[in-house]
């Protein structure tokens, strides 16, 4: 299993660069691996037991593949084959595609990593492909967008080098489990820079203008695996280091209400859906255990929701009232609205209640309150006009039958959670968030500030977040 592991982590790269050399078979190869990882993914979960691997003993060089690990690469090789699905017929080049793997095999490299530098090293290769795929278009916009998230990235690791530097100092290792060891200082460098790499709480609120200004199969990339980069160390650091679980807690239920309050007040379809996944990764870190399968249902989801989105005749929710959508794409806007908001039988009700059932009472009303928030969010999609039209492009359904499939698969695996109880609390829960939508938000007109958002606000941000880490810490 060795041997496996560390050819499928190389596999990708080389395949991006072959792609170069051979451009006539790009989406061939490009889909082969994605393939490849769902294999791989799929060999974790038969196995049970985790594959540890020590390369470089004397600087700590940690990788560890397990069923967490399993969750996360199975949501990347599914959103990365949908993506490329979806661009099957739209003339992207060999460079598209190679940058789309070259990132897929870099997403893969962080889900195994147990230790900083290797970390550190995947976190950047996944910065430079991505923002080679938000500035593909070549538009001043799209290079402005990228050129922003470059900066911010760049920035945020800055900050985390230098923590693991100070954790190497302190353990003569780059493993996680340092971080027990660590001065203050370490562990809030590093986790500033996760943070922010992974778009959690006021410090991630560079990804509502990325992710809505990409392009809409690098958006869906974006959103359902690439973020979540940021998030899996801190969920890894969470289970190996029990002293920073309860800083990671609190950072999974403000930026769970953070997004929320944002998304609710939002009329901008993509921005709504980019507002959601920062509220959506609260619910990831809220439970690391469970927090496996609540990304593999939500990275689904919402690389689906991405691709719909691309396809409605406007982005203006005040607009899309007034423009019927065709009946088709709402039904399966539906289907994956509700599977977020946790409606029995579809996946996101197992996510939910999996992450919500072993909480400290505390933490748990305050995110099943947010739980409610994400039912008046999505309902602004529910509850839409449609009716049936004909211009449907045909290359939106493969990838939407991809995903919406591997939700369905997904939930197979949760039906001891079908109980009384919990049907009623998610029924419940719905029923508040549809009342609460009908009653206030829906001619709700409050604008939130955006001036967060702005680039010398976020790097200031990142100082306020710096101290906050460090008192935290040191609490």
């Amino acid at each position: 299993m060795n041997t496996i592991t560390i050819a499928w982590i190389a596999l990708p790269f080389f395949v991006g660069f072959l792609i170069y050399l051979i451009p006539k078979f790009d989406r061939y190869l490009a889909l082969s691996i994605t393939l490849v990882s769902a294999g791989y993914a799929t060999l974790l979960f038969v196995e049970g037991s985790p594959v540890t691997l020590e390369l470089l003993n004397n600087f700590g060089v940690t990788l560890v593949a397990d069923q967490l690990s399993g969750y996360f690469i199975l949501t990347n090789a599914q959103v990365t084959a949908a993506v490329i699905l979806y661009c099957w017929g739209r003339n992207k080049t060999a460079f598209f595609y190679t940058q789309a793997i070259i990132l897929h095999g870099s997403v893969n490299a962080v889900f195994i990593c147990a230790d900083f530098i290797s970390l550190y090293v995947a976190l950047e290769v996944i910065s430079i492909a991505a923002f080679l795929l938000i500035t593909y278009p070549r538009s001043d916009r799209s290079i402005w967008v990228g050129l922003r998230y470059l900066g911010i990235s760049n920035t945020a690791m800055l900050f985390y080098l230098v923590g693991a530097v100070l954790v190497y100092q302190a353990n003569h290792a780059f493993a996680f489990t340092g971080l027990g060891n660590a001065p203050p200082e370490a562990v809030a460098l590093i986790f500033m820079g996760l943070l922010t790499k992974g778009g959690i709480f006021i410090s991630g609120f560079w990804l509502p203008l990325t992710h809505s200004e990409s392009e809409t199969p690098v958006s869906a990339l974006l959103s359902g695996v690439v973020i979540k980069a940021g998030a899996f160390p801190l969920m890894r650091c969470a289970l190996m280091v029990e002293e920073v679980a309860p800083i990671i807690g609190i950072f999974a239920v403000g930026t769970a209400f953070l997004g929320i309050a944002y998304a609710l007040f939002e009329e901008d379809t993509k921005r709504i859906l980019a507002l959601s996944t920062i509220s959506q990764l609260g619910f990831i870190l809220a439970n690391p255990i469970a927090g496996g399968y609540y990304a593999l249902t939500h990275g689904l989801a919402k690389s689906a929701l991405f691709l719909i989105a691309g396809s409605l005749p406007s982005r203006n929710l005040k607009e899309l009232q007034n423009k019927p959508i065709n009946t088709p794409i709402w039904i399966a806007l539906l289907i994956l609205s509700l599977s977020i908001s946790g409606l029995p039988l579809l996946p996101g009700f197992a996510a939910k209640t999996l992450t919500l059932k072993t909480l400290p009472t505390a933490q748990a009303i305050a995110m099943n309150i947010a739980a409610v928030g994400t039912v008046i969010v999505f309902a602004k999609f529910i509850f839409l006009p449609h009716k049936n039209q004909k211009n449907i492009r045909p290359s939106l359904w493969p990838p939407l039958i991809l995903l919406i499939t591997g939700l369905m698969v997904a939930d197979i695996v949760s039906l001891e959670l079908y109980s009384l109880a919990n049907i009623t609390k998610a029924l419940v829960t719905i029923g508040l968030g549809w009342s609460a939508y009908f009653l206030i938000f829906q001619r709700s007109t409050l604008k939130l500030p955006r001036v967060i958002e702005q680039f010398e606000h976020l790097i200031g941000v990142m100082s306020l977040m710096l101290i906050a880490l460090f008192w935290m810490v040191l609490a």
